[in-house]
């Protein structure tokens, strides 16, 4: 039987299997992209529910698993060398996730490799900052500031990196070509989540981006995302 006693999370949320990867996340486009990512890869997990509605990320449990009290975090019994391994960040769980399956979701081929890893930083550092500013400007409190300049920077920012990408899906099913990598997996839940529920698209030009959109409906069709986009549960409303 694997222990995890020795990680305080498991005392906040205990592991019911603890010989799986424990998932500690939201559906959040940073959350899904790891839930996702599981359900490609076929390998088993517990997940957990961060609950930001009751400051969740906050508990000494969660941070000490990972400080920057984001999601998502994962810890897994099966980690290198058979020790457990616990890690934050999705970019990096991505990583770690397809190198642990052996999966094409990181090509192997070293130039391919660094290929993929620079679109998924592309991902970290630029779409998922400015499109989250844009749901804080457009959908939540900046949506109240009288000064629409931050907003519209953010827009434009947005609109320009999605230009980048319209570029770069023009003659490519994916963003590596005709396979499908972790950097689709990085990516798209943040362009869903833009034109869905910050309700941007229009602000944002989407209909100027027929490759963007057209990869977005066959990422969206995949059986893997559409059950990876609704883990973990979120708590019912009653």
């Amino acid at each position: 039987m694997t222990d995890l006693s020795a990680f305080a999370i498991t005392k906040k949320w205990p592991a019911r299997h603890p010989q799986l990867i424990q998932l500690y996340s939201l559906p959040t486009p940073n959350g899904v992209k790891v839930s996702i990512a599981l359900e490609e890869l076929g390998l088993a997990y517990e997940p957990h529910l961060v609950d930001f509605g009751r400051n969740d990320q906050l508990s000494p449990e969660f941070l000490s698993l990972n400080p920057n009290n984001k999601i998502p975090a994962i810890l897994d019994p099966q980690g290198p060398g058979g020790r457990p391994l616990a890690l934050f960040e999705s970019g990096a769980i991505l990583i770690y996730l397809a190198e642990k399956a052996g999966s094409p979701l990181l090509p192997q081929d070293p130039a391919l490799r660094y290929e993929t890893l620079q679109w998924l930083m592309f991902q970290m550092g630029g779409i998922g900052p400015m499109f989250g500013q844009v749901g804080f400007f457009h959908k939540f409190a900046g949506k109240d500031y009288e000064d629409k300049r931050p907003r519209e920077r953010y827009a434009a920012e947005s609109k320009r990196l999605l230009a980048v990408l319209e570029q770069r899906l023009t003659g490519r099913r994916w963003i590596m070509g005709e396979q499908y990598t972790i950097a689709d997996i990085a990516t798209f839940p943040w362009i869903n989540n833009l034109i869905g529920f910050y309700g941007a698209g229009e602000l944002v030009g989407f209909q100027e981006f027929p490759q963007v959109q057209r990869a977005l409906q066959d990422f969206l069709a995949r059986p893997a995302v559409a059950k990876g986009l609704t883990i973990p549960a979120r708590p019912s409303a009653a």
